[in-house]
């Protein structure tokens, strides 16, 4: 084998989401999510990027009120609910020690209020994770992925009332005990910072029902429940498998500075440090001084139970997962600048960068800057769990998918970790985005693709759902064979 720097137990993988590849919806039980509102958006660089993911009351009931697929694409996904022992056999294949999936809450239970829970909700992920460590690869399991209860989000106003804690956690034990045998690897919310970036799918906060002078507000207090319900998951994880290991998920958006100017250091150094503040309260157990004293000065309330100071403390995660696509740049002059966007975030243009179709910059140095910061913060074992380039594939006549600008992006990135664990740096695993091709998060697209598999299915829900290997596929192969050892 080549030589390598990556550690022997290093976890290689992919990863997916719940509501943009299961399909399935409607069946065996399950009831809406938040996701069944999204609806396919054909632009790929709107200005107004927040709209994309924007949804209203009107929205809602226009949702409610169909079964259209073609229009909702998370609806049917690439149908993995029935694919999936095809799916984890191209996985294992490829040589994947882990995959990172996550439960959607609705099949669990469909309105989150529920006694008891769905049975045929549970067999299914019982019966996909014992087809993954068969084929010997890891479940990484995310508890909470953009797929709150519908009826959460309408009757509880998602994730502000308090009584939404106890029911997450009440699912929450419900799978930990069932699948305590199978699942060792945990993640309690995704992306928990993408909560001012689309509130709705991330906590079923529905914006227009509340004045805008009061939302700020609201969703940091969906926040603080959500980080209460976070702690508790913690907690009882560690009763219920006390082998298992819990961690938060986080976008991280690093921002550098325009340029020298130390106005522009400055305002970059406080755009990284709001974007830790959510794992911060994940890792430290207590919320920054600096949001307490935004809360102070801008009249924000939060509404803390007496113990909650406490659960914060007692019960942090066990190591740091996030998301990496790309950078930012924080300026001064920002009005002034070209902006790019990317995973509904919104920055100063990079000039030194190249950026995809879609607009979002890439950075694999910035990765490497990523590692290094984050663990000299918070000296925990971190995770990459989603990085990957969102491409428009072609099949060439002889079938193939010559994807050599997904292996040039991947073998950049992969190169920039190495460097990190030279640098010192303790990294768990690696989880390429779209391990497969899957619904786009942002706009509902199965054209811009993400995987190592190929999913014959187009924008408008036509094809035969057929599975293709990439050129790719066969790199990554080779690159976890070799434990990273070969990238060329």
């Amino acid at each position: 084998m080549e030589a390598t720097i990556f550690p022997e137990n290093f976890l290689w993988g992919g990863a997916l989401a719940a509501n943009q590849c299961e399909g399935a919806w409607n069946e065996d039980g399950k009831g809406m999510s938040v996701a069944d509102c999204s609806t396919y958006k054909a632009a790929v660089n709107q200005a107004d990027y927040k709209a994309q993911n924007h949804i209203t009351c009107d929205d809602i009931k226009k949702a409610k009120e169909t079964d259209d697929l073609q229009l909702y694409p998370k609806r049917h996904g690439i149908d993995f609910y029935h694919h999936y022992k095809e799916d984890i056999a191209l996985f294992a294949e490829m040589g994947f020690k882990v995959l990172r999936v996550s439960i959607a809450w609705t099949r669990i239970y469909p309105n989150g209020t529920e006694e008891e829970p769905n049975e045929k909700g549970l067999a299914f992920y019982e019966n996909l994770f014992m087809e993954m460590k068969k084929r010997g690869i890891e479940p990484l399991v995310t508890l909470h992925h953009y797929e709150m209860p519908l009826y959460l989000a309408e009757h509880y106003d998602g994730w502000f009332q308090r009584p939404v804690v106890d029911m997450f956690v009440k699912y929450c034990r419900t799978v930990f005990y069932r699948y305590r045998h199978l699942v060792k690897y945990w993640l309690t919310f995704n992306e928990i910072d993408s909560a001012f970036r689309h509130p709705f799918t991330t906590m079923g906060i529905i914006t227009d029902r509340y004045p805008k002078e009061k939302q700020e507000e609201i969703i940091y207090q969906a926040l603080h429940h959500q980080f209460i319900a976070s702690s508790l998951a913690t907690k009882y994880l560690r009763e219920i498998i006390p082998d298992a290991r819990m961690g938060c998920m986080v976008t991280r958006t690093l921002t550098y500075p325009e340029n020298c100017n130390p106005q522009n250091c400055l305002l970059a150094l406080k755009d990284n440090r709001e974007n830790y503040f959510y794992s911060d309260v994940q890792v430290f157990g207590r919320y920054p001084e600096f949001i307490q004293k935004y809360w102070s000065r801008n009249n924000i309330h939060i509404s803390m139970e007496s113990g909650d100071k406490e659960i914060l403390e007692a019960y942090t995660v066990d190591f740091v997962s996030f998301s990496y696509y790309m950078s930012m740049v924080s300026s001064i002059d920002a009005a002034k600048k070209e902006k790019v966007n990317g995973n509904i975030s919104q920055g100063v243009k990079n000039p030194f960068l190249d950026v995809t179709e879609w607009n979002w910059q890439i950075d694999p140095t910035g990765l490497h800057y990523s590692l290094i910061d984050m663990y000299d913060r918070y000296r925990k074992p971190l995770f990459i769990v989603e990085n990957g380039l969102g491409s428009r594939d072609t099949i060439a006549e002889d079938g193939t998918i010559q994807d050599d600008y997904r292996i040039d992006y991947f073998r950049k990135h992969i190169r920039a970790i190495e460097n990190a664990i030279e640098d010192g740096v303790n990294v768990m695993g690696y989880t390429p985005w779209g391990c497969i091709d899957i619904v786009s998060m942002s706009t509902s697209q199965m054209s811009k693709r993400y995987g190592f598999i190929y999913v014959d299915l187009d924008d408008l829900n036509t094809g035969s759902y057929k599975r293709s290997r990439k050129k790719s596929f066969y790199w990554y192969k080779k690159v976890i064979g070799t434990n990273g050892g070969n990238l060329d």
